[in-house]
């Protein structure tokens, strides 16, 4: 399918899940807003490579997705907004009782209020277009919780839960929203952490990967950044008009269990 006229905006999409989700809607025809809190020529670079690459419009806008009036800020400046892509995201791992402060602010702030001001500003520009996706990334952890984890599955719980109220807000209009939940994808970030891991666990590279890194992921195979870019595709195919209020699962059958 073509997105061509289609202008997405992706949270936190220099890197990871949110640049693989950039890629796939740009080589799709989408134009792209790219946004990372960071603002450096690299930034940059990338947006003017996918615009060379698949021959799009695509810029980068610098926007802290921990405060909120740089959340609206960014919808506001960005050429269109048929299709937002909440992705930006944060993670730190404690026991409740020894969580800093600072720390489940920042995740509350960044994984889910974040997503509550861009959704809030994009939805009357959807309205006036005739024509709107709004794509929420959860997690498996959105759906299943794990120790040490209580703010990122709070987040990521009410993001999911935000999807539904906003599907149910719109769903007499051509609006869908609806929640991707990936389980553990194999990006660049992930990778890194595994040769450290393996010498942690004193374990091979590949044990570490199935009987650690997978150990929740029956298929004991990471997601990929094209696979839930695919879904982000399909989201936004008529094949799906009337799909909203869901959660979709990429996670290899962690959450059927």
């Amino acid at each position: 399918m073509s997105l061509s006229g289609k202008t997405a905006i992706i949270t936190g999409s220099t890197s990871g899940i949110g640049l693989g989700i950039a890629k796939e809607l740009a080589k799709a025809g989408a134009d792209v807003v790219l946004n990372s809190f960071s603002d450096t020529e690299a930034d940059h670079k990338i947006a003017a490579d996918l615009a060379a690459e698949f021959g799009v419009k695509a810029v980068y806008i610098q926007a802290d997705m921990s405060k909120g009036d740089q959340c609206r800020a960014l919808i506001e400046k960005a050429p269109g907004c048929d299709i937002l892509v909440n992705n930006a995201g944060i993670q730190y791992v404690a026991p409740i009782d020894e969580f800093p402060v600072a720390k489940w602010d920042a995740i509350i702030a960044i994984n889910l209020t974040s997503a509550f001001h861009t959704t809030a500003m994009a939805l009357p520009r959807m309205r006036k277009a005739g024509w709107g996706r709004i794509i929420n990334i959860s997690s498996a952890h959105g759906l299943r919780a794990s120790p040490f984890k209580s703010a990122y599955v709070s987040a990521k719980h009410g993001i999911v839960g935000m999807t539904k109220t906003v599907a149910l807000e719109t769903a007499k209009e051509p609006i869908t929203v609806n929640a991707i939940c990936p389980g553990y994808v194999l990006t660049p970030l992930v990778e890194a952490q595994i040769p450290d891991t393996a010498k942690e666990y004193n374990m091979s590279e590949d044990e570490v990967i199935e009987k650690v890194i997978l150990a929740k992921t029956p298929s004991k195979e990471f997601a990929t950044v094209e696979q839930v870019g695919g879904i982000a595709i399909f989201l936004c195919s008529p094949s799906a008009d009337q799909i909203t209020g869901t959660a979709i699962s990429v996670d290899g059958g962690w959450t059927a269990e």
